[in-house]
Formats: structure tokens, C-alpha cells, sequence
């Protein structure tokens, strides 16, 4: 299976992800923790990634491409993944298409979390406080939701258009969101079938 996973800060796809690697036994592919990976170990991409991000810069999408083009290239990923954090653009888009088609391969499904933005804004205040992250206030925080939900629209709508959109609902347990996310899996017929793509649905 070859899945997206999008969702606004605070709404738990990390953890999610998690559960869906295990489950589907496919590698959980965050291109933020690659770009920390890098940077940590002190990398030519990391110490590239750290002088942008250092300037209050954008990583550009050319270098987006190209890691997710190389980790997508190994063994793990070549029976399925998850993407979090990929695509964010609408360019990124376009070259995860090519980087498929390239392969023989096609996207499955896209899985969007929807939640409730007040009450993820407390959760990440509270995880802030709990982390020190003194800079992390409320305006910081609402900000950065209202530029996540900016910048994905025009993802979700060429997703949906294309008939691989699922929303589902990600406020509640994590075992219960765990299990709307498979009621949606279970239901996607894999690119290895030559089945057709899978029709926008509300999952709650």
C-alpha cells in the first residue's frame, strides 16, 4: 500500500503513522525527521537544510524532491509507504507523480485527519509548556494552523478530484482513531490490483 498522510500540527499523524507502518508493514516516511537526521549527523543536505531553515528560510522543494526520490528508491519502500510530512506543495505533487510513474506505481489513498482547531491549539500550548517552548504561544500556534490549512487546501482538492481522498475524523483516543483509519484501509483497493482509485469519503 502507498499512502499520503496529511493533518494540521498537534493532530497525532506521527503517532498514527506509527501504527499504520506496523499494521501494513511498510516504512513510515517523515521528511522532517530525515531533514533532522541530516542535521544531527551533520550531513552535506543537513548542513544545507540548517543554513535555510537558520535564515527563517524554506527548504525548496527541489531538495524535498530529491530525499524523498532517494529514500522512496530503497528496499523497504519497494512494496509500499507512508508519506507524513510529503507532499506540501502543489509542485511536490507533480514530482511524487513522476517519481510513481517512473517506478509503475500509483498512490492508494490519501488519509487526511481532520480536527477540532481549538482544542488541538490547547493541546500543543500544553505540550509547549510542558517542553519550555516559551515561544510557542497561542498567536504563534493559530498561525501556524491557519498556514497549514493555506497551503494544503489546494493538495486536498487535487487529491479529492482524483478520487483518493479520505477524511477522517483524528479527535478522540488514539486506539479510536487508530481504528477509523483502518475501517478506511480496509476498504482501498491496492495499485497492485488494477483496481480503480477509491472515492471521496467523510469518516467520523
Amino acid at each position: 500500500m502507498r499512502l499520503i498522510m496529511l493533518g494540521p500540527p498537534g493532530a497525532g499523524k506521527g503517532t498514527q503513522a506509527v501504527h499504520v507502518s506496523r499494521a501494513h508493514g511498510i516504512p513510515a516516511i517523515s521528511t522532517g525527521d530525515i531533514f533532522r537526521a541530516n542535521i544531527k549527523n551533520e550531513t552535506e543536505l543537513g548542513l544545507q537544510v540548517k543554513q535555510i531553515t537558520a535564515s527563517g528560510g524554506y527548504v525548496p522543494d527541489e531538495i524535498t524532491n530529491a530525499i524523498v526520490r532517494d529514500r522512496l528508491a530503497e528496499q523497504d519502500a519497494a512494496h509500499g509507504f507512508l508519506l507524513d510530512g510529503y507532499p506540501r506543495t502543489t509542485g511536490q505533487v507533480d514530482a511524487l507523480d513522476e517519481m510513481l510513474a517512473e517506478a509503475g506505481h500509483e498512490l492508494d489513498v490519501v488519509v487526511e485527519l481532520t480536527v477540532d482547531t481549538d482544542e488541538v491549539v490547547q493541546r500543543l500550548l500544553a505540550r509547549a509548556q510542558e517542553q519550555g517552548r516559551a515561544d510557542d504561544t497561542e498567536e504563534v500556534v493559530r498561525e501556524r494552523m491557519r498556514l497549514y490549512a493555506e497551503e494544503t487546501a489546494p493538495l486536498s482538492a487535487r487529491y479529492k478530484e482524483r478520487g483518493l481522498l479520505r477524511r477522517v475524523d483524528g479527535m478522540g483516543e488514539v486506539t479510536e482513531v487508530t481504528g477509523r483509519i483502518e475501517a478506511v484501509l480496509r476498504d482501498v483497493p491496492t495499485s497492485s490490483t488494477g483496481d480503480a482509485p477509491v472515492d471521496d469519503a467523510d469518516t467520523r
